[in-house]
This record gives structure tokens, C-alpha cells and sequence, in this order.
């Protein structure tokens, strides 16, 4: 199956890598290197109208595109992670809402998201409890009109900003994975029983740890039905995998620009280092990976379809596996272009290298997407390429 960008898809990347470039590049360097919410990324973002991608046109947005994301998403994180990281979890935190929420939920956050007034975050990973979903502790207990919360979270990207922050819990611990519940929660304004803080990690991301102390949360708050948590979690994370490898290409395109400007303008033994054939051929290398890796996400957020996610589960864990590897590959060769100096602290090439690594592990393991990608083969769904 062959891919070709719209010129709607085409002026989108324009407008997005010239916002990022005039809007986002002069403060990148700042905000990438900050462990908590920047709000000027938020406001930014909002002004720019990109938080309308997130969400339907019926509620403010200009509805959801999985091919847009990746343009976006792509654009977003060549030139500043926590812009990227930012987009991504609004659409985290409002794709729940979106897909099983009551009418009377979606009016209450989604014109609120789209605006940039609320930003999301998705809540589901626990120090126990990461790829083995079914496997966290988190309780919530119903109490009349609320829902007792108890337990820990990790990993929560944006959360310490997020008023729109989806969570999962378990309402019957007794049946497992088919125990667990989503809900909305606002994160942001912490109230009696709830605690959040920054986590450190090996590169600055604004991630955090949500503690829940019999935290009370109102019951319209339960997004769906009680026990149907699990689905909601896997629906969501289907439909947003793709874009994890978008995100991961803009790292890698990041990387391989840096090298190559710095190998045309290094001189080494009386000479460019770029005229040595051994720089060539490993920049001949990174920039066709890239394209590969571009057009095999460009293909699977493009078969993508609201409401029928499951359907490609195999070709976006293809995408996302094969892009966030390639990433990785990528900035590894950018570094060692740059010999000693890709090796200082507060480098590019040192921001690119330690950012490069978590699209590997979030949202699915690499080991995880192999598995789902040999299930896909197994079910005979990936015979048509």
C-alpha cells in the first residue's frame, strides 16, 4: 500500500515547523531543560490553535486526524520536546473523554482543551505496574456520590498542570484487569488527599507521581462504565501509538541536521569532515532510515480509524517500534559525528541523546510491540503491505 501526502497535509507541516521555528526555537533550549509545565509552551501551543487538533470539530476542535498528529507531533519535538510532550498529552487525557465519555463530560473539558485553557495527562502506570496493566494496586471505592481513591501513580506527564488528567483504578480488585475503571481527575488544583510531584528523570520532562490518600472523586467523574477501564486505556494508547514514532522521527531529523551542519563545517585533517567517506555513508544512512521510518507511520496513521483502532494494532506497533528504534540509532550516530564535543553537558546533541531514549520504553515497550506485531501476523492481519 502506497502513501502520499494531501496538500492539506503538506501546508500543515509548513504552518507547524514555521511556529516552531520562529515561536518555540528561541525558548527550546530553556523549556527542554525544565522538570515541571511550561506554561508559555502551553499558551503558545493555544494560540497557534494546535490543541483543536485533539479534539472534535463539535466541540471547538477541527476533529481528530491521526495523520495531522504525526505531522504535528513530528514538527513539534524536531525543535522542542516539552512542546511535543505537551500536544501529546492533552490528546492522551482527551481521547477517554472523546471516544467513551458522557455528552455532559465532553461538554465540561473538551471546549476547555481545545482552547488551551485545560491541558491533559494520562494516568496509568504505577511503580508495580507498567506493560502488566491489569496488574496495578490502585483502588478506587465507592462511597455514595464519590469514589475513594487509594494507591500510587508514576510517570504522569503534565500532571502537575493537567485538569483534565485521566486515571485508572480498580473498582473490583477481585476480577483483575476487568476490575479497573477510568476517571477523570483535575490534577492540577490538588485538593485534601491528593498529592503530586515532579519526578527526576534521566532527561528533564515534566513527570510525575500522583499519590491518592482516600482522595474523593465526585461519581459523574467515572468516565464510562465501572470495569471498563482496561479497554479504555488500550483504545486510547491504539489510537496515539503511531504518533509516539512521529515524535521519535523529529528527534532523529533533529539529530541528523546537527550532524550534518557540524560535519560540513569541521575541518579535520586539513579538510571537511563531511568529505570523508565514512561521514557519507553514515549520513546517507541516518537521513534513509528517517524516510523509511517517516513514511511507515505516515502509512499507519493514515489506515487509522476513530473508533476502529484495534483494527491496525499491528502496523502502528510496526511504526512505532521500528521509528523509536531508528531514533535511537540515529542520535547515536549524530553524537559520534561530533567525536568529543557531542559528549559536552548542555549540548544539543547531549539533549537529543538523553530524550531519545524514553519513546522506547512509554507507551508500549519495544519487546511489547513485538509481541503485538507477531499476535498481528499469528491472526494473519499484516499479509497485505
Amino acid at each position: 500500500m502506497g502513501f502520499q501526502y494531501s496538500e492539506e497535509h503538506k501546508k500543515l507541516r509548513i504552518r507547524v515547523r514555521k511556529f516552531a521555528e520562529e515561536k518555540l526555537l528561541p525558548i527550546a533550549a530553556e523549556v527542554d531543560s525544565m522538570d515541571e509545565v511550561s506554561w508559555e509552551v502551553v499558551n503558545l501551543l493555544a494560540s497557534e490553535g494546535l490543541f483543536r487538533y485533539v479534539v472534535p470539530e463539535e466541540y471547538g476542535g477541527v476533529g481528530i486526524e491521526p495523520i495531522q498528529l504525526c505531522i504535528i507531533r513530528e514538527e513539534l519535538s524536531r525543535v522542542c520536546i516539552q512542546a511535543d510532550d505537551t500536544f501529546a498529552m492533552s490528546a492522551l487525557g482527551g481521547y477517554p473523554i472523546i471516544r467513551f465519555g458522557s455528552e455532559q463530560q465532553k461538554q465540561k473539558y473538551l471546549p476547555a482543551l481545545a482552547r488551551g485553557e485545560k491541558i491533559g495527562s494520562y494516568s496509568l502506570t504505577e511503580p508495580g505496574a507498567g506493560s502488566d496493566v491489569a496488574n496495578i494496586k490502585t483502588t478506587a471505592v465507592l462511597e455514595g456520590d464519590y469514589y475513594i481513591l487509594n494507591g500510587e501513580k508514576c510517570f504522569a506527564s503534565n500532571a502537575g498542570g493537567a485538569e483534565v488528567c485521566a486515571v485508572y483504578a480498580k473498582t473490583d480488585p477481585s476480577l483483575g484487569g476487568k476490575g479497573i475503571s477510568a476517571f477523570i481527575i483535575d490534577a492540577k488544583n490538588q485538593q485534601p488527599g491528593l498529592k503530586c510531584q515532579v519526578m527526576k528523570l534521566m532527561a528533564p520532562h515534566p513527570a510525575y507521581e500522583i499519590t491518592f490518600d482516600n482522595y474523593r472523586v465526585p461519581r459523574e467523574n467515572l468516565l464510562g462504565q465501572p470495569g471498563q477501564g482496561m479497554r479504555i486505556a488500550l483504545t486510547t494508547l491504539d489510537i496515539l501509538r503511531t504518533t509516539v514514532g512521529a515524535a521519535a522521527i523529529g528527534i532523529a531529523q533533529a539529530a541528523y541536521e546537527e550532524a550534518l551542519e557540524y560535519a560540513q563545517r569541521r575541518e579535520v585533517f586539513g579538510q571537511p569532515l563531511i568529505e570523508f567517506q565514512v561521514t557519507q555513508f553514515k549520513l546517507a544512512d541516518m537521513v534513509t532510515n528517517i524516510q523509511a521510518a517517516r513514511l511507515l507511520v505516515s502509512q499507519a496513521a493514515s489506515m487509522t480509524q476513530i473508533g476502529e483502532e484495534r483494527k491496525i494494532i499491528g502496523r502502528a506497533s510496526m511504526a512505532k517500534l521500528f521509528a523509536t528504534e531508528m531514533a535511537q540509532r540515529v542520535v547515536d550516530e549524530a553524537l559520534q559525528i561530533h567525536g568529543g564535543g557531542g559528549l559536552v553537558r548542555g549540548s544539543r546533541i547531549e539533549q537529543l541523546f538523553l530524550a531519545v531514549r524514553a519513546p522506547r520504553i512509554y507507551e508500549g515497550t519495544s519487546e511489547i510491540q513485538r509481541l503485538t506485531i507477531a499476535r498481528a501476523i499469528i491472526k494473519g492481519e499484516l499479509d497485505e503491505c
